[in-house]
């Protein structure tokens, strides 16, 4: 018998029935409202429209819901079009040792599989606890080099979404055992996928939950995976890793909570751009110097950051999204980057255009040392007048030696959450969420009309 998916899984089982610590439990319901804080506004935009679109004849029945519309669906649909769209304004929580965005997969799974199968809030919540912790540990295992050519968010995802399907699915041993395993064979995101304006980096994570549920159902009708996926000769780890470290998938498995460790997104765009937004702005806070007053920006960081935000155009929200020039001298023209950072207008704005040709990049070796454990920038801003004031950002505020606290997530749920849906309807799906603990049917249906 393979041991490490069985250990794997019978801890997935274990905690259908454990007494779960209260700190584990706000954690859950802090990872829940951030959901939902980037899924509404993802749900009204491409690619989650379009995805309803083209599933039309997949809709209107089944017991989840698709949020945007409102419409009904079977688990594998919702659990699609949801995880896109939470993955889509790039608002989404982070795991940041393994490189990974668990909400989108996780929660975009488990809520579809709760709603349809009528499970407690408890239930939900217990299923995103396992899917986070299975998900988290598989991606630390296989990281650094995992991320040189994969998405982990679409490929440890998956693991995730099953673990968390299965839970709610009440799966025995074997069975979340073979849940696990087919959802190693269907792991699958290239990082090309976002280097250039294309919509696949959201469905990364709609394809990571649907496939993770699709493994659970299958599971628990007797669906067989390959039991040494992970560390097989041919398996996850020989082929999307180097030296997969397959120990530290079961280390404080159970015991240690790693959804108590989250990072919870501060700005509006990828996480590698943080660390020099927030040195950018720490500078600006301490000299007081205007946009217009800056000759040069030197941004340090690490490679993955210059790799995949090392964009001196930005044109479209995607290529803001994922450009570190424009983000730093977004922040530094308008004092943050939160989600109208990328509306037509900000994205031509003529200071900012300008101020991000003055940006540089480069690897800095301490900073690359450090990551992924840590995201780091130096960041050094040369004054017209010749002055120069560096400043080195050990990591990024919502990391978990930065948090946000729990006023911060609520207020950046109600930031986002309202324009889509409205105050009484974000105030009433609040006190849901924060309430699921103690809800003998999850609901988190969208209560129009407020």
């Amino acid at each position: 018998m393979p041991e490490l998916i069985h250990r794997i899984a019978g801890y997935a089982v274990a905690e259908q029935d454990a007494a779960l610590p209260e700190a584990v439990l706000h954690h859950a319901k802090r990872a829940v409202i951030d959901w939902f804080a980037a899924l509404l506004p993802g749900s009204v935009l491409p690619p989650a429209t379009l995805l309803a679109d083209a599933l039309a004849d997949e809709l209107d029945h089944g017991g989840a819901v698709i949020y945007g519309s409102n419409r009904r669906a079977p688990v594998r649909a919702a659990a699609l079009i949801n995880a896109t769209a939470s993955h889509t304004v790039e608002f989404d929580d982070i795991f940041r040792d393994a490189v990974y965005h668990p909400g989108c997969p996780v929660i975009g799974a488990a809520l579809a599989a709760a709603q349809a199968r009528g499970a407690s809030g408890m239930t939900l919540l217990r299923a995103v606890v396992v899917g986070y912790e299975v998900s988290t540990r598989i991606g630390v295992a296989v990281q650094p080099s995992h991320y040189r050519f994969w998405h982990t968010t679409g490929t440890v995802g998956t693991f995730g979404a099953a673990a968390a399907v299965g839970t709610v699915l009440g799966l025995g041993r074997e069975q979340m055992a073979h849940a696990i395993a087919t959802a190693g064979t269907f792991a699958a995101a290239l990082q090309q996928a976002f280097r250039s304006d294309a919509m696949s980096k959201p469905l990364h994570a709609g394809h990571a939950a649907e496939a993770g549920a699709l493994a659970a159902l299958g599971a628990g009708r007797g669906v067989t995976g390959a039991l040494d996926v992970l560390e097989g000769a041919a398996g996850f780890g020989a082929a999307m890793s180097a030296g997969a470290d397959w120990e530290r998938a079961t280390e404080g498995l159970g015991s240690r909570y790693n959804i108590t460790q989250m990072t919870f997104k501060n700005h509006g765009c990828c996480g590698h751009a943080f660390a020099s937004i927030d040195a950018a702005l720490a500078l600006q806070a301490a000299h007081g110097f205007g946009a217009d007053d800056i000759e040069a920006i030197e941004v340090a960081t690490y490679k993955a950051g210059v790799d995949v935000t090392g964009r001196w155009q930005a044109t479209t929200p995607f290529e803001g999204r994922f450009s570190t020039p424009f983000t730093v001298a977004s922040a530094l023209v308008h004092g943050s980057v939160r989600l109208n950072g990328f509306t037509p207008e900000r994205l031509a704005d003529v200071r900012v255009q300008a101020l991000m040709k003055r940006v540089t990049m480069s690897v800095s070796p301490r900073c690359e040392a450090d990551f992924p454990s840590r995201r780091s920038a130096e960041v050094t801003v040369v004054l017209r007048d010749g002055r120069r004031f560096s400043h080195y950002q050990p990591t990024r505020k919502g990391d978990p030696d930065a948090p946000l606290t729990d006023a911060d997530v609520m207020a950046k749920y109600r930031e986002l959450a309202e324009p889509v849906i409205g105050e009484d309807a974000a105030d009433h799906l609040l006190v849901e969420i924060l309430a699921l603990d103690r809800q003998p049917q999850v609901g988190l249906r969208i209560k129009r009309g407020g």
